[in-house]
């Protein structure tokens, strides 16, 4: 069987191909890596593929998935656990198969946020830069203690629970909200209304799933609404951020710190080398000009164990797929 690897970096053929070494697949599979992106102009690459193994910027619309089956492809693997980037009601009528990795090592990202919440609060990457420069004050450093401040974490499942426990531990009061709350929230936190949460937290966290009901969850209203000087952490999806609204917020000083490892438009940017070249996304370089603004580029989830998690549980996938098994991980249209 072939597969198509689109948006394929060198860390993915690895972990790749040794998850196929572990799971003995041998000659039975075959890998074709593209470093393009699949969208409607890249789908023929996916030739006398059965199989397409797509990320989070990678275009599965309506077009995209018509182009892939005229050419024989019958099963979409996802390496995420996002799917909004999927037209699952076309990949329904064709008759696609579709399946995610729902939970990689949720651990890789609720790390990641907090490394991005201490580094805007101490300072640590400006300091980093005045001490090589051998500029040792400290004025414009000052950071707070984070003991004792309350997190609020918006989205409980996995990654939401496993950064509330890291805040917890930190000696944190933690706040959560979900729809759907996760049994295992109330140990470490209270669960609350977001308006709630949002007007008694230092510091906001998003982990919530992009789906219509979140789209723009964080606007000019619920930045009003949240504790003046707060901190906004998203490592979740970009499209719960209005970019605009959070700029008008950081300018009014309203919103006193944001770090965000997503981007809404961030598929232009983001897991490329951009450094030779001018990027023309103003509200981007906008937000680049704030010096309380922590910005990185989707590396949440670039741990090694997330990245064998990931390229084992896809593998996984992809061997329901080929017997005809139930595959607890497929997404269905709603």
């Amino acid at each position: 069987m072939k597969i198509a690897v689109f948006s394929a970096r060198p860390y993915d053929q690895q972990f790749l191909d040794e998850a196929k070494q572990r799971r003995g697949a041998g000659t039975s599979l075959e890998f074709l890596y593209f470093d393009a992106a699949l969208e409607v102009h890249t789908a023929a690459l996916a030739q006398d593929c059965e199989a397409v193994c797509v990320f989070v910027n990678d275009r599965l619309d309506a077009p995209v998935l018509q182009a892939l089956h005229a050419q024989g492809v019958r099963a979409i693997l996802l390496r995420c656990a996002g799917f909004n980037n999927v037209d699952l009601a076309a990949a329904e009528q064709l008759g696609l198969f579709v399946a995610r990795v729902p939970a990689y090592s949720p651990e890789a990202v609720a790390e990641h946020a907090l490394a991005m919440v201490m580094t805007l609060n101490r300072q640590t990457h400006r300091a980093y830069n005045r001490v090589r420069e051998g500029n040792f004050m400290l004025d414009g450093l000052l950071g707070r203690t984070l003991h004792g401040k309350t997190v609020g974490i918006v989205g409980t499942g996995q990654i939401g629970l496993a950064t509330a426990r890291i805040f917890k531990g930190m000696g944190c009061a933690v706040l959560g909200h979900d729809p759907y709350p996760s049994p295992g929230f109330a140990a470490v936190g209270a669960s609350v209304a977001l308006e709630d949460l949002l007007a008694r937290s230092d510091i906001v966290s998003l982990h919530c799933p992009l789906t219509p009901d979140t789209h723009h969850l964080i606007d000019d209203a619920s930045l009003a609404a949240m504790k003046p000087g707060a901190m906004l952490v998203n490592t979740s999806r970009g499209g719960l951020v209005d970019t605009h609204a959070v700029i008008r917020a950081l300018k009014s000083r309203r919103l006193g710190h944001l770090a965000i490892d997503v981007y809404e438009q961030e598929s232009g940017l983001f897991f490329q080398d951009r450094s030779g070249e001018i990027i023309d996304d103003d509200a981007f370089q906008r937000l680049m000009t704030f010096p309380n603004v922590l910005v990185t580029g989707h590396q949440g989830f670039f741990t090694v164990e997330a990245l064998q998690e990931i390229s084992d549980i896809t593998l996984r996938n992809l061997a329901d797929f080929a017997s005809g098994a139930a595959c607890a991980n497929r997404v269905r249209a709603a």
